[in-house]
């Protein structure tokens, strides 16, 4: 919704990718990017970019966020398989 919203996008495209040792998603869109001051900075507890990060590495995961003016945006979100498809105990007893 952001991207729509904020970034006048017009295409969203997402690609996602897996493995038993990892779970990648990236999110690109087509819009007028992030303000480069948005991008560095860090807030704590805020539920934008560093918040991404930040839920990202709680988990031992990372987010990578790459934009430019004019050429859009892309999000990368890749999280350790043993985390990612973690089995419930209660689905392993089946």
């Amino acid at each position: 919704m952001n991207a729509f919203r904020h970034a006048q996008a017009k295409r969203i495209e997402v690609e996602i990718e897996y493995s038993r040792k990892r779970l990648c998603v990236l999110v690109r869109d087509d819009g007028r990017g992030i303000d480069p001051v948005a991008l560095s900075s860090s807030r704590d507890g805020h539920r934008g970019l560093s918040g991404m990060r930040e839920r990202a590495e709680r988990i031992g995961g990372r987010v990578n966020v790459w934009s430019r003016n004019t050429a859009g945006t892309e999000v990368g979100l890749s999280v350790p398989g043993k985390i990612a498809f973690q089995v419930q105990p209660s689905e392993s007893r089946k």
